[in-house]
């Protein structure tokens, strides 16, 4: 019998969608069409692969209307918010595109009399692309977009809660008429995507999920020698120094903290505050936090969503009375939420004070809306508590002196630094974590590296 995944929409719990995994004849099929098509895909000048590649994203806009809504019952944020998905989308996308040319090019060293010498970037072949649920556009398009401008064919495995997203995007291009094979959409079992890896017909595997997911990964890929990009989540801190514009630090916190309903693996989930100031600062945050209405995704006044699914909301709740169990104190009386039901996906945001180390919200991902707070003596302490993480995606520095933030930079053990601002990839600069965050790089000119090989051409002309 054919396995199905059901996608259980986190908005009533109903099944919302079901599809039928591909078999193992299917996926053989699909791996040699990606190969035939990649053959003759990479020797296509760089400027017609962008022009199929910037029809389809056109295409992908042009159902936007069909998109939102789609995406408010998927994954369960509010509709007032999916079309900024479709904009951070576009805008990885064409920058991706448009920095190719540059990021393709030959590396040529310094000349030498009577040789031709030239570092040529060679396509990988087929990138497999194992997407999650939380921002299923953005992330699958870190990879999907360079990956083919690239040379290479990809085949997308998306998350089995966002089964529609995969099929979007084969409907983009499908419209861009992009060559047959080249790019896939497979709904695949763990099984069968495990087979996949280790066909020996995927020459690169880039995947967004947990740790435990990444070690399962690292492993099914170490049999073939195969290029690995990891981006497995995080505990993200922010340091609002005693200089920080408080305003703007709160307000841009609190949307940090708690935007998807903090389903984001660069959420703002701890936050370090100058002690001279923490007592406004939290007096602010709790204020705003109290503002958000949470309810049904599909209203155009909810501004929280419920989480994926009301497992999900349990571990969070979990976590929050553990805490307070452990002296932490809550600032946001739930019942003030009516939706916020025990046993639902429907949670009420959450911000912690009193909080230690020693409690399982200040050190493991809660990817929820929950943020712990404490206060800070100097600097120095700031950087320890933000260091003391097995995690290390991103971290934000709040203040108006430049010179500190790039200083205290230098020190924080993290992939990007942000300073006075938080929670988002620009697409210029390298996506990338270190520790348990992952490993490799997407976006920006070195995201192109990791989809390419190096090739050396040392050519003796005169002899």
């Amino acid at each position: 019998m054919t396995e199905k995944i059901q996608l259980i929409s986190p908005v009533d719990g109903r099944v919302y969608a079901e599809r039928e995994c591909a078999d193992l004849v299917q996926l053989d099929k699909a791996l040699d069409a990606a190969a035939t098509a990649q053959a003759q895909w990479k020797r296509r000048p760089l400027s017609e692969r962008a022009a199929f590649c910037s029809a389809a994203v056109d295409a992908m806009l042009a159902m936007k209307d069909e998109i939102v809504p789609e995406l408010a019952w998927q994954i369960g944020r509010p509709v007032r918010y999916c079309a900024g998905e479709l904009r951070g989308f576009e805008e990885r996308a064409r920058h991706m595109i448009a920095i190719a040319p540059e990021a393709l090019a030959d590396v040529v060293p310094t000349p030498v009399n009577g040789f031709r010498r030239h570092i040529k970037r060679e396509p990988l072949g087929t990138v497999l692309v194992i997407a999650p649920w939380n921002y299923p556009y953005l992330t699958a398009v870190n990879t999907i977009i360079p990956a083919l401008m690239a040379g290479n064919s990809v085949i997308l495995k998306h998350a089995s809660q966002t089964l529609l997203v995969g099929e979007r995007f084969a409907e983009a291009f499908r419209r861009a008429n992009l060559p047959e094979g080249l790019f896939q959409n497979l709904v695949l079992s763990h099984l069968h995507t495990a087979v996949a890896i280790s066909s020996g017909k995927v020459h690169q595997v880039n995947f967004t999920g947990s740790v435990d997911g990444g070690k399962t990964m690292k492993h099914a890929a170490v049999e073939g020698f195969l290029g690995l990009g990891l981006e497995l989540g995080g505990k993200d801190p922010a340091y609002v120094r005693a200089d920080a514009d408080l305003e703007h630090a709160v307000e841009n916190l609190v949307d940090g903290s708690f935007f998807n309903s903090g389903q984001s693996c660069c959420a703002v989930e701890r936050i370090y505050v100058d002690q001279t100031i923490y007592p406004a600062f939290i007096e602010r945050f709790a204020a705003l936090t109290r503002q958000y209405v949470l309810g049904n995704p599909l209203d155009e006044a909810t501004t929280l969503g419920p989480l994926v699914n009301p497992r999900a909301a349990e571990f969070v709740r979990d976590q929050i009375a553990a805490a307070v169990n452990q002296g932490a104190k809550a600032l946001i009386d739930p019942k003030v939420f009516a939706a916020s039901v025990p046993g639902s996906a429907y949670l009420a945001p959450q911000v912690l004070v009193d909080v230690t180390h020693a409690m399982s919200v200040m050190r493991d991902e809660s990817f929820g809306p929950v943020v712990g707070i404490m206060p800070v003596a100097s600097d120095d302490e700031a950087i320890a508590l933000m260091n003391d993480s097995e995690f290390g995606l991103s971290a934000s520095i709040w203040t108006r002196d430049l010179a500190a933030a790039e200083r205290l930079g230098n020190e924080i053990d993290t992939g990007t630094v942000f300073m006075n601002r938080c929670d988002y990839l620009d697409p210029a600069l390298a996506w990338t974590g270190v520790k348990n965050s992952g490993r490799g790089v997407t976006l920006s000119r070195l995201g192109y590296e990791h989809l390419t090989r190096a090739k050396s051409f040392h050519l003796r002309h005169e002899i």
